[in-house]
């Protein structure tokens, strides 16, 4: 079972060089010109031309061999439980093998699947805490995993919320899973949350596991969270002419997943384009779920709305980083000067008929993973998980 990944000890200097393609996960620039990352102390320093780069110092070199560099992958939908084991498919290691899948940050969406999980508010406001204190402390693999979200029950008040957030509790689980159910009590529960900087997510669709209920289009509209959790189901979506009107009614995040309707999140995916709000998308996997678990989720998610939803494999990577980021107010997910040194290095997958790797995700294939990097540190190697690389790094030097 995967613990406390190892931490820098001291001084670090990560230069990752000869860089085939930089992605950064930012729309409005996705492909930045530069062959070298320069990170100290797990934050990036700079990123540009070998010749510009002070490299002087490295601890860690890694030869990039031509291969892609862009941020590690963020999944914005995840049900962890206790340390990287899962209650509902009984596995463990679960979030080592989606690092192997490049995604190295996490954001629960609930606690949900944990065996007796309390509902009365003292429970579960303490079962909140917990977790945001143990996923803080235990990283498997060094993934990090932004976790505590309770799930909200009708006789919350006000002061619960602002005692959570004193705690350390910044998300609330999926609203809908719990026994508030109806728009008026989410929204001003909502509000609570948002007041003392809680950020918040809605269960969309119909019922997904015991105690959750249909969500629809008017619940998530008078409810007014942050995000719109699993626009096109968990995994029943809603009629189109539903998620249409959520897209068009509000300014919130519209999260698809991988365990939910494919032909629900292209809809999504072309309403959202149609109305110049693909910074609003971004990607979770909803895992682990009935469906199990799936370390290539995010990939997955990549690589079908690229190709089904003809988006430019630039871009489909900026709803699975700087996209999630973004919405989620976190410090990695974007290749950029004084952010988290969080990378993932991979390649167009031997044999894939794309001339290089965007143009292998545009057709549908998966790219194969060499490496992934947290906070400056070499957490993975060749990936266990992916189709061999046409391509893969090395380390060249470091201690």
């Amino acid at each position: 079972m995967a613990h406390d990944a190892p931490q820098a000890t001291g001084p670090s200097k990560l230069v990752i060089r000869n860089i085939g393609l930089v992605l950064s996960g930012a729309l409005e620039k996705p492909i930045l010109d530069a062959d070298t990352i320069v990170a100290e102390n797990g934050k990036i320093t700079a990123i540009g031309r070998f010749k510009d780069c002070n490299t002087d110092g490295a601890t860690t070199t890694v030869d990039a061999n031509g291969t892609t560099v862009a941020p590690g992958l963020i999944d914005s939908h995840v049900h962890p439980v206790a340390g990287d084991w899962t209650p509902r498919q009984n596995q463990i290691n679960w979030i080592d093998s989606y690092l192997h899948g490049g995604v190295t940050t996490m954001i629960s969406a609930g606690e949900v699947h944990m065996p007796g999980r309390p509902r009365d508010v003292v429970g579960l406001k303490a079962m909140a805490i917990f977790a945001q204190r143990a996923f803080w402390t235990l990283r498997p693999g060094g993934v990090k995993v932004h976790a505590g979200a309770p799930v909200i029950e009708c006789e919350m008040v006000e002061d619960d919320f602002k005692e959570m957030a004193a705690a350390g509790v910044k998300l609330l689980g999926e609203v809908g899973l719990g026994g508030v159910k109806d728009g008026p009590t989410a929204r001003k529960m909502v509000g609570w949350a948002r007041k003392y900087g809680i950020q918040s997510t809605i269960h969309t669709g119909g019922p997904s596991i015991p105690g959750s209920g249909l969500i629809d289009k008017d619940v998530v509209l008078e409810a007014d969270t942050d995000v719109v959790g699993h626009i096109n189901g968990g995994h029943t979506a809603l009629p189109d002419d539903q998620i249409r009107c959520i897209c068009e009614g509000c300014k919130r995040g519209l999260e698809l997943v991988h365990n939910g309707n494919e032909r629900s999140a292209l809809f999504t995916l072309r309403t959202a384009r149609e109305m110049g709000d693909l910074h609003r998308v971004i990607l979770g996997t909803d895992a682990p779920a009935g469906s199990g678990v799936q370390p290539l989720g995010i990939l997955r998610m990549v690589s079908m709305l690229s190709s089904l939803g003809e988006l430019p494999a630039e871009l489909a990577f900026c709803l699975a980083t700087g996209n999630t980021a973004r919405m989620r107010e976190l410090d990695c997910g974007i290749v950029e000067v004084g952010r988290s040194a969080d990378f993932v290095l991979m390649d167009k997958a031997q044999h894939s008929p794309g001339k290089n790797i965007l143009e292998s995700v545009q057709l549908g294939d998966l790219p194969g993973i060499g490496m992934t990097i947290i906070d400056g540190i070499v957490r993975t190697q060749r990936s266990r998980n992916t189709p061999p690389a046409g391509k893969v790094p090395e380390i060249v030097s470091g201690r």
